[in-house]
C-alpha cells in the first residue's frame, strides 16, 4: 500500500467534515471549559453507524467466550483466538483516529479506552454473560468505560509495583486499593478493575485479576477530572476502593486461573500501534497550520516561507509526515497479510512515531513565533497534545528496553 485508495479518501472527507462541523466549534469548551467529549463521539458513532455494529462485535466475542468455556469445561487446550482483521477493517479504524487528531486527540483517547481497552478487555476475558451484561453499551458508548491499571506507586512496572488487592470473601471478593491516571475515571460507568489476589502470600507471586466495577458502588469513589498539561478534551481521574465487595460473577471469565499478565503483550501491540494514527494527525495538521501561516505572514516585507530555515522546517515535518503514514501502511498491510506485528516492532513504531510527532509539534510553536505560544492558535494545543505520546502506554524508555531485548535475544 503506497497510498490511500478512492474510498478511504471518501471516508476520510466525510469524517474530516464532520470533524470540523462537530469537533473544530467546540474546541474551546472541550479543551478549556467543562464539556466531556462523550456526547460528540456518540454523535459520531450515530452519523457514521458505528453503534449499530456493536451488536455484532459483542455477538462475535459471546461466541468466542462460549467456546473457550466448552474447552475449559472439557480440559481441552483453548482455542486460539481468531482475531485477523481486513486491511480495509484497519483502515477504516484508523481514519477517524487520524482526522479526530488533527483537532483534538484527547477525544482519541477517550473513546479508544472506552471502546478499545476496556471493552476489548471484557470480550476477550469475559464469559458471554459479562459480554452481554456490559460490552454491548460500551461499544455501542451508551455506556463509558475506563481500564485501570496505574496506581500512584506505579507507572512502567504497573505489575511489580501494584497493590491493589482482591480478598475472598462470602463467595465473592472485597476490592482494595487506589488507581490514578485513569482515563475516564471520573465519568465512567464499567470500570475494568486490575488488582493482585491476596491469598497471605508475597506480592511479588500473587495472581493479577481483573473485575468489573460500576459507577455507585459502596465504597468506590471517583474524582473528579485532574488538571494536566495537555488533553484536555480526555477526561483523567484517580479511582478510591475502601472494602468494596464484589460477588464472583465480576471477576472476568469467572476463573482465577487465567492472570492478566497472559495476553498483555496483545493489549500493548494494540495500545501502541495506535500511536501511529494518532502521531499522523497531528503531524499533518501542524504541517497544514505551518504551510499556510509560513505563506501569509510577512516579516522584513517577505513571506517567511521565503526563509531557508523556515524552509528547512517545512521540510523536515514533511519527512516526519510522509515515515509515519508509511508506518500506517505497514500496520494496514500487516493486517491484510494476517502478519501479528510483534511487541518489539509495535515498540519501535510508538517510539518513532511519539517523537516525530512531538518535534514537529513543537517547531510549529517555533515556527508561529510569540502566535505559536497563544491559546488563539491551535499549534500550542498539539505540542502538548503530542507529548503525551511519548508517556502513556508506555515511555520511550520503556520502549527502548522492550526494542533492545527483543535485538539482545535473538
Amino acid at each position: 500500500m503506497i497510498e490511500w485508495n478512492d474510498t478511504h479518501r471518501t471516508i476520510r472527507d466525510m469524517v474530516r467534515k464532520f470533524v470540523e462541523a462537530e469537533v473544530k466549534p467546540n474546541l474551546r469548551e472541550l479543551e478549556h471549559g467543562d464539556m466531556p467529549p462523550y456526547d460528540v463521539l456518540r454523535k459520531m458513532f450515530a452519523t457514521f453507524g458505528i453503534a449499530d455494529m456493536a451488536e455484532m462485535r459483542a455477538s462475535k466475542a459471546a461466541h468466542r467466550a462460549r467456546k473457550r468455556e466448552e474447552a475449559r469445561t472439557k480440559g481441552e487446550e483453548l482455542p486460539r483466538e481468531d482475531s485477523k482483521e481486513s486491511a480495509e477493517q484497519v483502515a477504516m479504524q484508523m481514519i477517524p483516529v487520524i482526522e479526530l487528531s488533527r483537532y483534538c486527540p484527547g477525544m482519541v483517547t477517550a473513546l479508544g479506552v472506552s471502546v478499545g481497552l476496556t471493552a476489548s478487555t471484557i470480550m476477550s476475558r469475559g464469559t458471554p454473560r459479562q459480554i452481554e451484561r456490559w460490552a454491548r453499551d460500551l461499544l455501542s458508548l451508551q455506556k463509558i468505560g475506563a481500564w485501570a491499571i496505574t496506581e500512584p506507586g506505579s507507572g512502567s512496572d504497573a505489575f511489580g509495583s501494584m497493590k491493589s488487592t482482591a480478598v475472598r470473601k462470602d463467595g465473592g471478593y472485597v476490592l482494595r486499593g487506589s488507581k490514578t491516571f485513569i482515563t475516564n475515571g471520573p465519568y465512567a460507568d464499567t470500570i475494568v478493575f486490575i488488582c493482585k489476589l491476596d491469598e497471605g502470600n508475597d506480592p511479588k507471586d500473587r495472581k493479577i485479576l481483573s473485575f468489573v466495577l460500576e459507577k455507585g458502588e459502596k465504597g468506590l469513589e471517583q474524582s473528579k477530572p485532574l488538571k494536566k498539561m495537555g488533553l484536555h478534551s480526555s477526561p483523567t481521574g484517580e479511582l478510591f476502593l475502601d472494602d468494596v465487595f464484589v460477588p464472583a460473577d465480576r471477576l472476568l471469565g469467572e476463573t482465577e486461573e487465567i492472570s492478566y499478565r497472559t495476553g498483555a503483550k496483545d493489549t500493548f501491540t494494540a495500545e501502541r500501534t495506535g500511536v501511529v494514527a494518532m502521531a499522523l494527525g497531528i503531524i499533518q495538521q501542524c504541517l497544514d497550520l505551518c504551510v499556510e501561516y509560513a505563506k501569509t505572514r510577512v516579516q522584513f516585507g517577505r513571506p517567511i516561507g521565503d526563509f531557508q530555515l523556515i524552509q528547512l522546517k517545512l521540510a523536515k515535518m514533511e519527512v516526519a509526515r510522509m515515515n509515519v503514514q508509511n508506518l500506517v501502511f505497514r500496520i494496514i498491510e500487516s493486517a491484510g497479510a494476517g502478519y501479528k506485528i510483534p511487541l518489539a516492532e509495535a515498540s519501535a513504531c510508538k517510539l518513532y512515531c511519539a517523537q516525530a510527532a512531538t518535534e514537529v509539534a513543537l517547531e510549529a510553536v517555533q515556527l508561529f513565533g510569540g502566535n505559536g505560544y497563544m491559546a488563539e492558535f491551535q499549534v500550542e494545543q498539539l505540542a502538548r497534545d503530542a507529548k503525551v505520546l511519548q508517556i502513556y502506554g508506555g515511555t520511550d524508555e520503556i520502549q527502548i528496553s522492550q526494542i533492545a531485548r527483543s535485538l539482545l535475544s535473538g
